[in-house]
């Protein structure tokens, strides 16, 4: 029915797994998850792919998925430095793969995961040469993570303010990491660097450590009832006062971007 090869079919059910939109059913098949029908569906928030926070809130998904997305998860989470090459950001990843699982994988693949996480989100400063050129049609790489030199040799991904991070596609991040490891609080620290194999908000979306306590201020003032940011003796900590639902922030965001448009 859509007129690709079971190669790409294959390459789809995976993606689609991977951003936690499809789940296998156990008699066989696959079928949608709550989030892909929210979403995705015809009568779902943003079938057509045209909000911006829809394309951070794959991001998330994407990058907070170790097992089936370890590529990327390793990328926003484990890979520190901020400006390396594409050599340097494939020995990274071979590295962290032979420390963290146990199932040996090829070094080829790696590497071919590795350059695929910079064709999805490069962004070259020209926009028309080098790897990045392949990444054009992610909508991935308008998130701006990754950016390519000039000379395309080396690559960034810098940490920012990220002032078009929808503040609840950030506060469903912020809940679901809360929710995983059964928090009441958390200190900024957890919520900026991540644990071996647990996604933080902080690193996903490459904010700046100022920048995580905006969000959070923010996240605060948007929740009264739900969240709170306190500092004692020079240490943020985030609480949460009455539990939320993760569908309630993200209907919450769907909600907004609706009246926005009718407005």
């Amino acid at each position: 029915e859509l007129g690709v090869g079971k190669n790409m079919v294959s390459s789809i059910k995976y993606w689609l797994q991977a951003v936690r939109l499809i789940k296998a059913r156990e008699e066989g098949g696959y079928e949608s998850t709550d989030l892909g029908e929210k979403v995705f569906s015809e009568s779902g928030y943003d079938p057509y792919l045209e909000d911006e926070g829809t394309i951070w809130f794959i991001h998330w998904l994407l990058c907070s998925n170790p097992d089936l997305a370890t590529g990327w998860f390793w990328f926003f989470n484990n890979l520190h430095k901020q400006e390396f090459s594409s050599e340097e950001g494939a020995s990274s990843l071979v590295d962290f793969t032979a420390q963290n699982i146990a199932t040996k994988v090829s070094k080829v693949t790696l590497r071919n995961d590795a350059k695929a996480v910079l064709r999805m989100y490069g962004r070259s400063k020209n926009n028309s040469k080098g790897i990045v050129e392949e990444a054009l049609d992610s909508p991935l790489s308008s998130l701006g993570l990754i950016s390519q030199s000039l000379v395309g040799k080396t690559f960034k991904s810098q940490q920012g303010e990220r002032k078009n991070l929808p503040i609840y596609i950030f506060g469903y991040a912020v809940l679901e990491y809360m929710q995983a490891l059964k928090l009441n609080q958390v200190p900024i620290e957890e919520l900026m660097y991540s644990k071996v194999w647990m996604a933080s908000p902080g690193a996903v979306f490459r904010l700046s450590e100022n920048s995580l306590v905006t969000k959070l201020e923010e996240l605060s003032r948007a929740f009264p009832e739900n969240f709170e940011l306190r500092e004692t003796a020079g240490i943020h900590q985030f609480y949460i006062l009455e539990n939320i639902k993760l569908e309630e922030i993200l209907d919450k965001h769907y909600s907004i971007e609706d009246k926005a448009k009718v407005a």
